[in-house]
């Protein structure tokens, strides 16, 4: 149920990162937010200047009349703001003291810290946005690439809660269907009324199957690709790492075993959001503190996903580059030649035999064909997916979760219904798939679930 305004106190909370900057911004929503403002402000009477206008005076402390900062103050009244609520934001000069000090004062005059993501959740709570929408703010503010922002703000416009509650009206309209056989049978066939449900469940299983088909880049888009930088010792993995993000994250050497942990860092490439992992060297040692390492590479290994497999071209194969290959071979990968320049032991041909991978052969000391490899990471991750340019993705697990739930229930429908089980026993499942749509948009999901979702948000938002 959807609580009204007046159910709420008034909450503030800095909603610019903390530190030195040019500006901070302090936030206020709620039914008092104009009045304890203009109580602190010395500039012109808050409540009666119109909505949605900014204010230029000083913020005064009435204990004592100093005068704390330079300001400027926007008034944004109910029901046209973000969160359905009478919305004050301050702006003062950015500094960690100045911006504490206001938000204390505003405390002092009868606001209530927000706690993490209540902005947002008031947004929701008050039919303002649905879930899909909260958690693309999040998506939005996390973005780390252009196509990461483009898809979140799709998300914040609408585009999966229309898709979302289109297929609920379609199951709803069913179910007022069989509502009325199951009330009144002597207007209806079971038989009509079965062959109704199959059809609208095999409908709204082809959309959901769409829907589940954007999962991997839109998941992936939002927390980034997993991708573990795989070799042997000294064959240029913390090279490579330092080449895609562009600094001297890793310690590059010629001594054999200079990582001995994983190395992790974001980066785009075409596009692409990477969580690069370079990791210890993969091999068999008696080092305890090389021993751990290798041991965290496994690791990394195992949840990665994508794999950048390097290999010394000056090298004939080893033993323990074969273990790689087949260690990685249920994985996505792209086998990287490195070393190119000090003469080849092994060809690109032999060597895509032996993978059954892409190979990029290059010189990563020379920056030689990483052009290839970055075109070859965009290409694998947009393989498969059809339309990468749609907008409306699904984002993240709980989205997949509630997706992968509905399409269980439609699957039990068409099976129970082709089975001459009765129709009412089938209404349940048929139901089921119709709240459990809801879950996704918010419309029937539980409140323990939206305050656990909303507690991942920052303060401010």
């Amino acid at each position: 149920m959807v609580k009204t305004l007046t159910e709420f106190d008034t909450i503030a909370a800095i909603s610019t990162p903390i530190g030195e900057g040019g500006i901070s911004i302090v936030r206020m929503s709620g039914e008092a937010a104009v009045k304890i403002a203009n109580g602190v402000f010395k500039g012109g009477d808050l409540t009666v200047v119109p909505s949605h206008t900014i204010h230029y005076g000083h913020l005064i402390d009435p204990a004592d009349q100093q005068v704390i900062d330079e300001v400027m103050v926007s008034v944004m009244r109910a029901p046209k703001t973000f969160t359905r609520e009478d919305i004050v934001e301050i702006n003062c000069h950015g500094g960690i003291v100045v911006t504490n000090r206001i938000l204390q004062l505003l405390l002092k005059r009868g606001a209530r810290m927000a706690e993490a993501g209540e902005f947002t959740k008031r947004a929701f709570v008050n039919g303002r946005i649905d879930l899909t929408q909260a958690e693309s703010v999040m998506d939005i503010v996390r973005a780390k690439t252009d196509r990461a922002r483009q898809v979140a703000e799709s998300q914040l416009e609408g585009g999966l809660l229309s898709k979302i509650q289109a297929m609920r009206q379609e199951l709803l309209d069913t179910l007022a269907n069989v509502e009325v056989n199951i009330d009144y049978p002597e207007y209806d066939a079971d038989t009509i009324t079965a062959d109704q449900m199959i059809i609208v469940s095999k409908s709204v299983l082809g959309k959901i199957a769409r829907l589940l088909e954007t999962a991997a880049e839109g998941t992936a888009l939002r927390n980034g690709l997993a991708t573990a930088i795989i070799g042997r010792p000294n064959v240029g993995k913390s090279s490579l790492l330092n080449y895609l993000t562009k600094s001297d994250t890793a310690i590059v050497t010629d001594v054999a075993g200079t990582t001995r942990d994983t190395l992790e860092e974001y980066v785009a490439v075409k596009g692409v959001p990477l969580q690069l992992i370079d990791t210890a060297g993969i091999r068999e040692t008696d080092n305890k503190v090389e021993k751990i390492g290798v041991e965290r590479s496994k690791k990394a290994l195992a949840k990665a996903d994508l794999v950048l497999l390097l290999f010394d071209a000056s090298r004939a194969l080893t033993a323990e580059d074969r273990a790689l290959i087949a260690a990685t071979a249920g994985k996505k990968r792209i086998a990287i030649l490195n070393k190119i320049d000090l003469g080849q032991q092994i060809t690109v041909d032999q060597l895509k035999q032996l993978t059954a991978s892409q190979v990029i052969a290059t010189s990563i000391l020379h920056e030689k064909n990483l052009d290839q490899l970055e075109e070859a990471i965009k290409d694998l991750f947009f393989s498969g997916i059809e339309n990468s340019n749609d907008q409306v993705m699904v984002t993240n697990q709980r989205q997949v979760g509630l997706l992968e739930q509905a399409k269980q229930q439609l699957q039990d429908v068409v099976q129970a219904l082709t089975g001459d089980v009765p129709v009412d026993i089938a209404q349940i499942d048929f139901n089921g798939a119709w709240e459990t749509l809801g879950e996704i948009t918010g419309e029937s999901s539980p409140d323990e679930l939206v305050n656990k979702l909303f507690s991942q948000f920052c303060l401010g938002k």
